[in-house]
């Protein structure tokens, strides 16, 4: 009958792990820049011990401050050690008390080095009848292992013991000590006897079975230069292996009792994560429900309506609301149900297009509607909602304007975090309110075969605690995201631009944009006999049929069978992507071809084919859906479909833009910003040459190429024009002479020598960049004219490409965002203008700079001197904001 398996004491080396920990994982801090990479590496090992191992004990170990016995025995050990770094020193605190809330002890003894408490503790565990497991990297410690006391690697992520290390080092463990005594150690300052590694090392331990034994017989080395060199620094081996020699007699409390493990301070770990914005280990914790539930009600009869109807009405601060629906895409969604929270913890479910078998009679979407049209289209009482644009679309598309939104706290979390991935309901409510909502997911899994059902198949008690805690937690996350928004300085930004523009989107939305399908589908036949023709050519360059479409076929024809140079790998082989491409067009014509290629198969399948597929069949119309809380620079951005992405400048794109048309009656118009992040550069810079520029209505890309180029501006090619245009482009976006060198197809050098001639002619632009570069290290952030605020913490990281990125972000984001801000606000004058004249124009599209409008023919120029003096009026700055208005029958005349 085999033993009983013994207790384990798992003891980690608290110093080692720390460092690892730190380098291991580059750049990671809180959104005030603090940083946590070591905090965080040092518990995911932490928690993969427990999680993986389940140790009956833990501790962990600490190097304990100042000297210890082996300082006194060599004043030079470990001289040559670097001071902690200041971002990992501020960390150690934090881990400390994280520790003590995971409820794990934490050992060091002053005068003695963590190791040694480590060997003295494994000793200890051994005599009380435990295995003991050293988690460690640290190499020195392999000499503790023995049978009962092994070693985990983290980074080898594998328990080894005494026949393991014993084949690896060549010598048994105990042995190791007279290997370290021949090889020194760098990391501890402590010279080896020059010329001799662990191999050499090993073998002559091997020949003389210890170290004293080859100290006694040197005579016997066969190599004469190794014989003289182990001679002549006997005194330097014999004290090298003192210092190496671990000590298993440190003074301890025997008593292991105290390191047997215990659950952890779920509370305190709640509090700390949500600290130090740990949020996917705080998504990890047991599950925490604050939000209380016993005052949901669900609404099914004329009764149970009016009681809501009055509670709505007495609910002066307002209420939130949210819709369940049968499709994410709002101009496909028909209302499930709705719900509704005020304050005190009440909410209502009302629904309105349950399928479930056996469910109960519900109430008619038409009599709901219609019974809270006046509380829904009232503008003085405030509404709340997440995601709230979604819910007003479904709902205008059922009659219904709602009125007075006042609170969307996607787009507060978006204000206060605008890098962050994602602002889900469930995020802000574990982060901010503490409490784990019931999942989408959850509440619609189980169906037959395991399949996901839609809502309308949920049982109704569960589809009215999933949607009641919606609305709840929104009516809570109000007031703190509001209060949040108000201590940053954000609540004129979100209150003045990102809710009015709410409305501005819903209209655009709902009203869409007209396509001309037959054209699409003629369209769609040039563009496969364009890739058909690329094919071929592609083809007969290549000598071969292949499969244009594959990387690996591709890869195998330029670089085996055209011998083009490799410019860059990845794990499947040499890379074919855009860059390297473009590279090798200027050797060869098939690369070339092959770019050609990709963009027009990308454009046909994106546009021509899927467009007339996403159109209306009634109206022809296509809904794209404007995003505000994606970008990190505050830009919209446009999905289902993209309509931002269609090129302005290939002949391609103007096809394709030639298939948006306007009703009959009316012309589409375009309102474009000429150069507005230049201009905004020349304001903020306040440089004087380039507000001259602009005051004087210059050619700015010309006069720049003057300066670069050292001509009169009468001579300015269109190549050197072009350059000059990326230069000054490239200034906005941080461009440095490498990035420049690729842009333009030029040496390294020579970008360098451009950069330079750029910022002698544009003194204040050098300065400015300098200045903002400055700020952002000192506080961690930018902000934009109006104040949109971007964290970039990782811009003192001391990871030269990550900091390197965040220095360029840092000169984009106040030039890029504030051209966001613009428009916005633009967007949202031009719309209340629009209405307050009474003019039938709409806009439809916004595509960065440019403003796309329907327009009565009859109404025209009032459409385009309103349009013109809202965006040049909408912000004042040091130089005029310049708008293009064209007009056409079709997007692309109009541009």
């Amino acid at each position: 009958m085999s033993a009983e398996p013994r207790e384990r004491l798992f003891l980690i080396d608290g110093s080692h792990t720390l460092y690892r920990s730190y380098h291991a994982i580059r750049v990671l801090t809180t959104s005030k820049g603090f940083p946590t990479n070591a905090i965080y590496g040092f518990l995911q090992i932490l928690n993969k011990i427990v999680r993986e191992h389940s140790p009956e004990y833990l501790a962990v170990v600490f190097d304990a401050p100042g000297p210890n016995f082996r300082h006194e025995a060599y004043p030079e050990y470990k001289a040559n050690r670097p001071p902690m770094p200041e971002d990992l020193s501020v960390q150690i605190p934090w881990i400390r008390k994280l520790l003590e809330t995971y409820r794990v002890p934490c050992v060091e003894l002053r005068g003695y080095e963590g190791d040694d408490v480590l060997a003295t503790l494994a000793h200890l565990a051994r005599q009380s009848g435990l295995d003991a497991v050293l988690v460690t990297g640290d190499k020195d410690l392999c000499q503790m292992v023995e049978p009962g006391i092994r070693m985990l690697d983290p980074k080898r992520d594998a328990i080894v013991g005494p026949e393991e290390l014993g084949s690896e080092y060549g010598i048994p463990c105990d042995k190791l000590p007279d290997l370290f005594a021949l090889t020194g150690d760098s990391i501890d300052n402590l010279p080896g006897v020059p010329g001799v590694g662990p191999k050499t090392a090993a073998a002559l331990l091997q020949q003389f079975g210890s170290l004293d034994e080859l100290l006694r017989r040197t005579g016997e080395i066969e190599k004469p230069r190794l014989r003289q060199l182990v001679e002549e620094h006997r005194e330097r081996i014999l004290k090298n292996r003192t210092l190496v020699r671990i000590s298993t007699d440190v003074p301890l409390d025997p008593d292991l009792e105290r390191f047997r493990r215990q659950a952890p301070d779920a509370a305190g770990l709640r509090e700390i994560f949500r600290s130090l914005e740990f949020h996917r280990l705080l998504e990890e914790l047991p599950a925490e429900r604050t939000l209380r539930d016993d005052l949901y009600r669900l609404v099914l009869d004329e009764g149970a309506l009016e009681e809501l109807v009055r509670a709505l009405e007495e609910s002066r601060e307002g209420f939130a609301l949210d819709l369940e629906t049968t499709s994410r895409n709002p101009a496909l969604a028909e209302p499930v149900g709705i719900s509704f929270a005020v304050d005190g913890d009440r909410a209502w479910y009302v629904p309105v297009g349950h399928v479930v078998l056996g469910a109960p009679a519900q109430l008619p979407l038409e009599r709901v509607l219609d019974r809270l049209r006046p509380l829904l289209e009232d503008p003085g009482r405030p509404k709340f909602g997440q995601n709230i644009k979604y819910d007003l679309l479904v709902l205008k598309r059922k009659g219904v304007e709602v009125g007075g939104v006042a609170f969307d706290t996607m787009l507060a979390s978006y204000l206060l975090d605008p890098s962050r991935k994602a602002h889900a309901l469930a995020d802000l409510a574990l982060q901010f309110l503490q409490h784990r909502k019931i999942t989408y997911q959850e509440v619609t899994e189980g169906g037959k075969a395991g399949r996901q059902i839609g809502f309308e198949e949920v049982e109704l008690d569960a589809a009215s605690r999933y949607s009641c805690e919606d609305a709840h937690a929104t009516y809570r996350l109000t007031r703190i995201l509001g209060d949040r928004l108000l201590e940053e300085g954000l609540s004129p930004l979100f209150h003045e631009i990102e809710m009015p523009l709410i409305e501005v989107l819903l209209d655009m939305e709902f009203r869409g944009i007209r396509i001309d399908v037959p054209f699409f589908s003629e369209l769609a036949v040039e563009f496969r006999r364009q890739l058909a023709d690329l094919e071929n050519r592609i083809h007969e360059i290549a000598g071969e049929p292949f499969n244009v479409s594959s990387p690996q076929q591709l890869a195998k024809v330029l670089f085996k069978t055209l011998r083009l140079p490799v410019i860059k790998r990845t794990k499947t082989g040499p890379a074919t992507d855009v860059k390297v491409l473009t590279r090798l067009a200027a050797e060869h014509p098939l690369p070339r071809l092959v770019l050609d290629y990709r963009s027009a198969s990308k454009l046909l399948s994106t546009y021509v084919e899927a467009l007339p597929r996403l159109a209306d069949p009634l109206t022809g119309r296509v809904h794209t859906c404007f995003n505000q809380a994606v970008t990190a620079t505050g830009r919209l951005s446009s999905s289902d479909p993209n309509l931002q992405n269609i090129p302005i400048r290939t002949a391609e794109g103007r096809r394709i833009r030639r298939g948006f048309i306007p009703e009959d009656g009316k012309l589409l118009m375009s309102a474009d910003y000429s150069q507005i992040e230049l201009r905004i550069l020349a304001h903020v810079s306040e440089d004087e040459r380039l507000l001259e520029s602009f005051a004087n209505d210059e050619d700015v890309h010309t006069r720049t190429a003057s300066q670069i180029f050292d001509c009169d501006p009468a001579l300015i090619s269109d190549d050197m024009r072009r350059q000059a245009k990326v230069i000054n482009f490239g200034v906005i976006y941080g461009m440095g002479a490498y990035g420049l060198a690729e842009a333009l197809g030029i040496p390294r050098k020579t970008a360098q020598t451009f950069i330079e001639q750029y910022f002698a002619h544009y003194g204040g632009v050098k300065a400015w960049r300098e200045a903002c570069l400055e700020q952002c290290r000192a506080s961690g952030y930018v902000t934009t004219l109006l104040n949109r605020r971007r964290l970039l913490p990782e811009i003192v990281s001391r990871d030269a490409p990550v900091r390197a990125l965040a220095e360029r972000t840092a000169i984009n984001t106040p030039i890029q965002g504030t051209a966001a801000d613009i428009i916005k606000l633009a967007m949202i004058r031009i719309h209340r203008r629009l209405r307050s004249d009474s003019l039938e124009t709409r806009m439809l599209l916004q595509v960065h700079d440019e403003l796309v409008f329907e327009v009565p023919e009859a109404e025209l120029e009032r459409a385009r001197q309103l349009v013109r003096e809202e965006m040049e009026s909408v912000i004042p700055l040091k130089v005029r904001l310049k708008v293009d208005i064209q007009s056409g029958r079709n997007w692309s005349e109009a541009h």
